[in-house]
């Protein structure tokens, strides 16, 4: 879920990187090893899906790991992913598909399905010698730069808000198909209520022991965790307002192919509230002295395609406080990945804001 991306390309090749996960506990890897205890169980998925590849690149190490495929009798290329064991199951990753399939026929740009001969979406491989099993989906590889690089290379705050006016209108159609569609019997995402998000078992991990928080700044966010969660329980979880969400549709998901754009990672998709999506897409740009522009210009991008009322509207520094706060506990339950300074600047920001944060009339 969280709006860093870690490039492969980018690792130090020597560098450890500390992994918790279901098998065989922690252990330390270099990138290098990770390159090669998963491009084995890759290409043994690939020949469950009857793929010969002619390349095969490690592109991403975040929730879970990805490969770019070259097939060798030509063709666009596909997306490979290895699901991180233990954080959606085999009947949540089907619900996943289920949904992007529904917003492909609705019109809307994303992945295209990869499946089996036989149909299926995922095969299940072991990780080397690991003994560890995950998930495999394949899709089609679509083109295009992520809308953060082109918002990072944008000189002028006009550019960046015709850029987020865009981003807002995506969410916003999004949102439209969500609450028009009926999810078929067997659908099963999570749901990041009240409880999902500030419960005592928080969807994304217990924020409040991140381990680089000080005692003082740990109790505060042990309290605004409760604060936040009466807030939410008083907050409706109508269809008008709450339905299937992107709930990671941040810059660094959306591609920008000439005029189009494509969503893409929806490994955090959820039933949640419309505020949530609009608050992921803006908490990186907090620190921005653009940043009321660009919510606004969000908003009234939103408001192209699909009405949001303004008492809806006043939860969303509530969101971007929680957003910051989920983002913490992403990362304590994911020790394996090197944590950016931003997430130490992120870290500060929640806590100045918890420390003033009233929740909405």
């Amino acid at each position: 879920m969280t709006t860093w991306s870690r490039s492969a390309r980018h690792c130090r090749s020597d560098g450890p990187m500390r992994r918790r996960s279901s098998r065989p506990g922690t252990r330390w890897w270099t990138v290098s090893m990770v390159d090669k205890l998963f491009r084995t169980a890759a290409l043994d998925a690939l020949h469950h899906f009857g793929i010969e590849a002619d390349g095969l690149d490690l592109v991403h190490i975040s929730e879970n790991v990805t490969f770019r495929v070259r097939p060798r009798h030509g063709g666009r290329a596909i997306g490979l992913r290895l699901h991180r064991p233990g954080y959606q199951n085999l009947e949540t990753l089907r619900s996943e598909r289920t949904w992007t399939r529904a917003l492909e026929a609705a019109g809307i740009a994303v992945p295209s399905p990869v499946t089996t001969p036989n149909g299926h979406d995922h095969v299940e491989v072991t990780v080397g010698d690991t003994g560890e099993r995950r998930w495999v989906s394949l899709f089609g590889w679509l083109p295009g730069e992520l809308l953060r690089d082109i918002i990072a290379s944008t000189p002028d705050g006009d550019g960046m808000t015709a850029h987020f006016h865009r981003l807002g209108a995506l969410i916003g159609t999004t949102h439209n198909q969500a609450v028009r569609w009926q999810p078929p019997a067997g659908f099963v995402r999570p749901r990041l209520d009240a409880d999902g998000l500030m419960g005592e078992r928080p969807h994304w991990g217990a924020f409040w022991t991140y381990h680089g928080l000080s005692p003082a700044e740990a109790r505060l966010l042990a309290d605004m965790r409760v604060t936040l969660y009466a807030a939410l329980r008083d907050y409706a979880c109508s269809p008008g307002c709450f339905s299937m969400i992107h709930a990671d549709l941040h810059p660094g998901n959306v591609l920008v192919d000439a005029d189009a754009f494509a969503m893409i990672d929806f490994d955090d998709s959820a039933f949640g509230w419309h505020v949530f999506d609009i608050a992921v897409a803006l908490l990186s740009y907090q620190a921005s002295p653009d940043y009321p522009r660009l919510r606004d210009a969000c908003i009234a991008g939103y408001r192209t395609v699909r009405p949001i009322a303004d008492a809806d509207l006043r939860y969303l520094p509530l969101f971007l406080l929680a957003r910051g706060m989920l983002q913490l506990g992403w990362f304590q339950e994911r020790p394996e990945l090197p944590e950016p300074v931003e997430i130490r600047y992120l870290a500060q920001w929640v806590c100045h804001q918890a420390a003033s944060f009233r929740p909405p009339d």
